[in-house]
C-alpha cells in the first residue's frame, strides 16, 4: 500500500503535474494569442480603410493576416505541449505547395487584382480598353473585373489578363483631343475650306479654347487636299461631339459647293468590231 501511495505520488509529482501546467500553459497561449491576433487584424483593416483601399481587398487581406496569425499561435501552443512542431511547418508547407500549385491562376489573378486596386490604372465607371474587351468598368474584384460594352453585354475578364497586357483608359483626363482628318477635292477652295472649318469649330460652346483646336492643311493626298482638324473637348462629350462635328463639317460644305472626295472607279467599256 505503501509502495503504491508512493508511486501515484511519483506519477503526480512527475507527470500530471508538469503535463497540467503545460496544458493550462497552452491554452492561456492559445487564448491570448488570438486576441492578440483579431486586435491585429482590426488594426492592420483600420489602417488600410484610413489609407483609402478597396474593401474587398481590405477584407481579403484580413482574412489571410487572421489566417496567418493562427497557426502561428497553434504551433506556439503545440510547442508548450511538447508536440513535434518541425513535423507540423512540414505538413503546413506540403499543403501550401498544393494549395498554389492547384491554384496558380486564380493566385495570378488575385496578385494582378492587388495590384489594380493599389495602383489604379482605371476604376468603377472608366471607359478602358484592356484585354482585348473595350468598356466601361462596372466593378473590380480580387480575380476579376467586369466591363460592360456598348450594347449592355457583360464580359469578365481575369485580372492578370488585365494588368499583363496594355490598359487605354480613355476616362483617365478631364479633356481629350478630336482627331479628324477632312479632305478636299483639288479643284476646290481651300481658303474657303479652312474658313468654314474655323466657323464650324467656333460656333459650338463645346469646344474648349485652351488648348486652342488646331486646323492646317496635312497632306496633299492623291485624290484630296487634307485637313487635320484638332479641337479639344471635355472627355464625357467627346462622342457626341465628334459625330455633330462630321455632320456639320458634311452639311456646310455640301452648301458651300465643297467637295469630299472619295474612292472611285471608273470603268471603259471597248466594243469589239469583227
Amino acid at each position: 500500500m505503501e509502495w503504491n501511495m508512493e508511486n501515484y505520488q511519483k506519477i503526480i509529482t512527475e507527470y500530471l503535474v508538469p503535463w497540467g501546467i503545460n496544458i493550462i500553459l497552452a491554452l492561456v497561449i492559445f487564448f491570448v494569442g488570438k486576441w492578440l491576433a483579431r486586435v491585429i487584424v482590426k488594426s492592420v483593416k483600420r489602417l488600410m480603410t484610413n489609407a483609402h483601399l478597396d474593401d474587398v481587398l481590405t477584407n481579403f487581406l484580413g482574412s489571410l493576416l487572421s489566417a496567418a496569425l493562427m497557426v502561428v499561435v497553434i504551433i506556439a501552443a503545440l510547442d508548450q505541449l511538447g508536440v513535434d512542431t518541425k513535423s507540423v511547418l512540414a505538413i503546413f508547407a506540403a499543403a501550401g505547395l498544393a494549395v498554389g500549385l492547384a491554384l496558380k491562376d486564380s493566385l495570378s489573378n488575385f496578385a494582378a487584382g492587388v495590384m489594380i486596386v493599389m495602383f489604379k490604372p482605371f476604376k468603377n465607371g472608366d471607359f478602358i480598353d484592356a484585354a482585348g474587351v473595350t468598356g466601361t468598368v462596372d466593378m473590380i474584384g480580387i480575380f476579376n473585373t467586369i466591363l460592360r460594352t456598348g450594347d449592355n453585354r457583360e464580359i469578365t475578364v481575369p485580372n492578370s489578363q488585365i494588368y499583363g497586357g496594355v490598359i487605354t483608359n480613355f476616362s483617365a483626363r478631364e479633356t481629350r483631343r478630336i482627331d479628324l482628318v477632312i479632305g478636299i477635292g483639288y479643284g476646290d477652295d481651300i481658303k474657303a475650306a479652312s474658313n468654314l472649318l474655323e466657323q464650324i469649330l467656333n460656333n459650338d460652346e463645346r469646344f474648349l479654347k485652351d488648348p486652342e483646336p488646331v486646323f492646317m492643311v496635312s497632306e496633299l493626298g492623291a485624290s484630296s487636299v487634307d485637313f487635320a482638324v484638332r479641337p479639344w473637348v471635355n472627355s464625357a462629350d467627346y462622342l457626341t461631339v465628334r459625330s455633330d462635328t462630321l455632320e456639320s463639317i458634311k452639311t456646310e460644305f455640301d452648301k458651300a459647293g465643297i467637295s469630299i472626295p472619295y474612292p472611285q472607279t471608273d470603268v471603259h467599256l471597248f466594243k469589239e468590231t469583227s
